[in-house]
């Protein structure tokens, strides 16, 4: 046989798939590209309404809210990934054998997940930390942003926002630095030479009285932590509200350098 006609043959047969397979399959494309889009931007706004009206209501709190809008959200993109394969041809039935048919991975991702989701459960009713309290869980330390579904996001106090599952957070010890209106700042201070330890407390208990958001009760505590003939040691502890921890923590810093530090030589 001539190639040439092979060659032909074969131009021919893929002219006829696009010219009878190929439109259908860009306008299916197409219209699956619009679909997800508009979805999505749906979903949006049925999330930012949904979130509105639960904190509008002040019946339910913003950790409850949060977790309630994102199991909204992850029940509609279900529903739209489901109109997709549909615009596909591909039924709900055969979608559910093809997952069935992918296997032990899946399975095991999607058990991982429902572990993330149960943990997530009891957390909302247990409440071990709410939204916008300071925490250390997981392995993260800082301020709640979201509970949701799977994940609890923390923006640490590097200003970096980690994503943790539930399950690791919840299989952990959980520190909430908010579940109490005061915090303990530690600090040490070494006794300098030539000062005596009553000396140097009662310089240092007038210097954390003149720091901002020390709270008054319980008062601060300085006392001799160690005793050594030459490197005798200080604790310096004043409480202070979780927000204001860390400006009362460099301030006391600041405190223990201008009070134990020598006086200037004339």
């Amino acid at each position: 046989m001539d190639p040439s006609l092979n060659s032909t043959f074969d131009l021919d047969a893929i002219w006829l798939f696009l010219s009878t397979r190929g439109l259908d399959l860009a306008l299916k494309v197409l219209g699956a590209i619009a679909i997800w889009v508009v979805g999505r931007w749906l979903i949006g706004i049925v999330r930012a309404v949904a979130s509105r009206t639960l904190l509008r209501a002040g019946r339910v709190d913003a950790t409850l809210s949060a977790y309630l809008v994102s199991f909204l959200s992850v029940g509609l993109t279900i529903l739209l990934i489901l109109a997709i394969f549909d615009v596909f041809g591909v039924q709900t039935t055969s979608f559910a054998a093809l997952l069935a048919g992918v296997g032990l991975a899946i399975g095991t991702a999607w058990g991982g997940l429902m572990s993330h989701f149960a943990a997530g459960v009891f957390m909302q009713v247990l409440r071990p930390y709410r939204v916008g309290d300071h925490i250390n869980a997981g392995g993260s330390d800082g301020r709640v942003e979201q509970l949701g579904l799977f994940f609890t996001t923390i923006v640490t106090e590097q200003n970096v926002r980690t994503t943790v599952g539930n399950n690791k957070v919840f299989a952990s010890n959980i520190e909430n630095y908010s579940a109490l209106p005061y915090r303990r700042v530690d600090c040490a201070a070494k006794l300098p030479a030539g000062m005596t330890a009553p000396d140097a407390i009662a310089r240092l208990q007038q210097a954390l009285a003149l720091i901002p958001n020390v709270i008054a009760e319980p008062p601060p505590e300085v006392a001799l932590l160690e005793y050594a003939p030459d490197a005798s040691k200080l604790v310096v502890r004043p409480y202070a509200h979780t927000d204001h921890y860390w400006q009362v923590y460099f301030d006391t810093q600041q405190a223990i350098a201008d009070a134990l530090s020598p006086a200037p030589k004339v």
